[in-house]
């Protein structure tokens, strides 16, 4: 491509020359015809000229012989700038004559006009050629790679700016280990991996993982992104893995991070019609570049992903991915030392509590952590306060959780009577069954598309759920619809998410879970498949019988109106406690888990 860009400059130079060339000799050029303007005077006082034409830029004319008054010849010449004489002398001659003398331009004006449009071609082609060698005149070098060498030394992420994900930072220290003295490892005859790929949850920290490894390596560290090798040209994303390998062994060792790589990584001939040619390509040679012939000594390839399971299996096997580094979401030690490292550099209070925010954000990853602080730091700053307090990071966390607050939203007050009933309703259930997690706040102000809400922290994390959890979570989900027709003698279209949640919890129990006995404990749950994975369109989704699936009906449906008779019950049997809750949400609107605990309890000493 190179070598044509070349040659075409070259051969519209030359064409350029010819132009000139041509127009220079037009101008220039004697013609047999062609004389002076003292010559044509001259003619025209001896009678030798029969009728001549006037133009602008010159005179055309014809001689006569004199005698039989016919045309013997022509001839052209050039008007000089200004002359009023000429007309009179024409008709003292009886020379015919066609038009006026004007003021005659010089040579080269008329020059310009002729170039005029050879110099707009020029400028249209130094633009063009400006825009096509953007970018350090690299544009016209579809194949070189993208791969961006990380060299700023002030922004240096170390693995000290990392938390909460110790195991995964351990792995890939090792790493950084061996690139710093690879002797230790090699006099016992182990090798560097070739690859190593990072697994996790969106925001759990996998790119910062890698700016760590580049801030701590002390090698040549370059950074890409998955969609970057993929173009519409096919063989273009594969001559950029070539590129980015060269630049790789050249400047061994080195790390070459590849971020989203199920972007260029997935599954070969998958999708509907066949694959797709340039991303398979991309694959192809990503793969030949990894662990092929060529030997690829020196250079680490690290990749991140959160699908690690539509990527082509021969991507990940030993060889060329040789760990599978899996980056967790954080537990509640490790949600407190993200937080600690995101207040850094926010002014906080003495009194805000790293471990109870931690305890009550959990599954957050650390993305998520990193928001919260910023949400707590916008927040005090709106408030002019001149340090973050722990009521700011209350209030960005019940944002995050539950949506923003949308008092704004007018309510009747039969409306708000009904939503308080119906939260209250969720809360008492959730304070009087065991086995579930503690009350956190019940509110009646709108927030998101909710009217209220209701919302459980569980005090630790949990990685494993008794059939009691989720049997009183459909209970719970129930407590709403039955206050509602407890108190009201009717049911309203509040309900319609608590519905869907019993009835998804249900059926997982029955299909997923294997938590029925009459069902048993087998899979019944087969889900759809991604079309993109080359799966059959065809395949039934459904493989038992329609005398299972009335099976499975049936049981679901029993584990629902099972929970809604215990809810039934229960504020059957506490109607003082629910109307005592929801007059205190119709008059404080929000009660956090201390003082709903407070009105039960007092009521239940009364």
């Amino acid at each position: 491509m190179n070598q044509f860009s070349k040659n075409a400059g070259l051969w519209f130079f030359i064409l350029i020359l010819l132009f000139l060339a041509y127009n220079f000799s037009a101008v220039q050029e004697k013609s047999p015809n062609r004389i002076s303007y003292s010559e044509f005077i001259g003619q025209v006082n001896q009678g030798q000229v029969a009728e001549v034409e006037i133009s602008q830029n010159q005179i055309k004319g014809e001689y006569v012989s004199g005698l039989d008054d016919s045309r013997v010849g022509s001839f052209l010449t050039y008007p000089p700038p200004s002359d009023d004489s000429l007309v009179p002398l024409l008709i003292s001659k009886s020379v015919k004559f066609d038009g006026i003398p004007k003021e005659t331009e010089p040579w080269y004006m008329f020059l310009i006009q002729s170039l005029l449009p050879l110099i707009i071609i020029i400028g249209v082609w130094m633009l063009f050629w400006r825009q096509f060698q953007a970018n350090g005149g690299k544009a016209l070098s579809f194949g070189k790679s993208r791969a961006r060498l990380m060299e700023d030394e002030n922004n240096k992420i170390t693995f000290a700016d990392v938390a909460g994900i110790e195991e995964s930072k351990t792995e890939l220290e090792s790493i950084v280990k061996f690139l710093k003295d690879p002797k230790k490892f090699t006099k016992l005859g182990g090798r560097i991996p070739k690859g190593v790929l990072l697994v996790g949850s969106p925001g759990t920290g996998k790119t910062l993982l890698a700016k760590a490894i580049a801030g701590e390596a002390g090698v040549p560290f370059y950074s890409i992104s998955g969609s970057d090798f993929v173009e519409m040209f096919v063989g273009v994303g594969a001559s950029r893995v070539r590129d980015l390998f060269l630049k790789g062994k050249k400047n061994a060792p080195c790390i070459i991070f590849i971020d989203e790589i199920d972007a260029v990584g997935r599954h070969r001939g998958a999708g509907l019609g066949g694959g797709h040619d340039e991303r398979e390509q991309t694959l192809n040679q990503l793969l030949v570049e990894m662990d092929g012939f060529e030997a690829n000594e020196g250079v680490i390839l690290i990749a991140a992903t959160n699908r690690p399971d539509v990527l082509d299996p021969a991507l990940l096997r030993p060889g060329r991915f040789d760990r599978q580094v899996v980056v967790p979401l954080p537990d509640i030690k490790g949600r407190e030392s993200i937080l600690k490292v995101h207040i850094g550099k926010v002014p906080v209070d003495p009194d805000v509590d790293l471990h109870k925010i931690a305890r009550g954000t959990t599954g957050f990853a650390g993305a998520d952590l990193a928001n919260l602080v910023n949400e707590a730091a916008l927040w005090a700053a709106l408030q002019d306060a001149e340090t973050v307090s722990m009521a700011h990071f209350e209030y960005a966390k019940d944002k995050i959780l539950m949506g923003a607050e949308r008092r704004s939203m007018v309510l009747t007050e039969k409306e708000k009577e009904v939503t308080a009933y119906h939260e209250a309703g969720h809360a008492i259930i959730a304070r009087l069954l065991p086995e579930t997690d503690p009350v956190h706040k019940v509110t009646i102000v709108p927030r998101g598309v909710a009217l209220g809400l209701m919302q459980q922290l569980p005090e630790d994390d949990k990685h494993t759920y008794p059939k009691d959890y989720w049997e009183n979570r459909i209970c719970i989900a129930f407590g709403g619809r039955v206050a509602e027709e407890l108190v009201f003698n009717k049911i309203t279209t509040g309900a319609q998410s608590d519905i869907s949640v019993a009835t998804n919890i249900a059926r997982k129990m029955v299909c997923e879970w294997g938590m029925s006995e009459e069902v048993g404990p087998l899979a019944y749950s087969k889900k759809d498949e991604a079309v993109f994975l080359g799966r059959e369109m065809t395949q039934h989704n459904r493989d038992y019988s329609e005398e299972t699936a009335s099976r499975i009906d049936r049981v679901v449906r029993q584990f629902v109106e099972n929970g809604l008779t215990k809810a039934r019950e229960l504020l059957e049997g506490n109607r003082p406690v629910l109307d005592r809750v929801a007059k205190a949400l119709l008059k404080e609107e929000t009660l956090d888990g201390p003082r709903l605990n407070a009105i039960m309890e007092d009521l239940n000493e009364n």
